[in-house]
């Protein structure tokens, strides 16, 4: 049902935790299933030195916040700003129909974290 990539990224999840003294912070709670992702960054020199994540929920929205971290690491605001949820999907190596509620809790996480990076919080 799910793909390998799904099955990776939840039985070894890459990034989990929280980064210390992070410049921004989001926490989303998907009301539908209760499944809840938390992000958080750090910056260095413009750039994502470190993001982490934690979740509580599916196996596909672990692997999505698993897969997030790693799609953005390295990349400027600007950068992240650009991902799409395609991407995402993409680098989960897809998801079914009924699971993409995670796909869509990440990049709505990472949009409030975006936000919050923007109003220095």
């Amino acid at each position: 049902m799910y793909s390998p990539e799904v099955l990776d990224h939840f039985q070894n999840p890459r990034n989990a935790g929280e980064a210390e003294s992070p410049d921004a912070t989001a926490e989303l709670e998907n009301p539908a299933c209760g499944d809840i992702l938390r992000l958080t960054l750090k910056l260095d020199a413009g750039r994502i030195a470190e993001i982490r994540f934690r979740a509580k929920g599916c196996v596909p929205a672990i692997a999505c916040g698993s897969a997030l971290t790693e799609l953005l690491k390295g990349r400027t605001v600007n950068e992240a700003q650009l991902l799409g949820r395609e991407e995402l999907v993409r680098a989960v190596g897809g998801l079914p129909e009924a699971s993409s509620h995670a796909s869509h809790l990440a990049m709505d996480t990472l949009q409030a974290l975006l936000q919050r990076l923007g109003q220095g919080r």
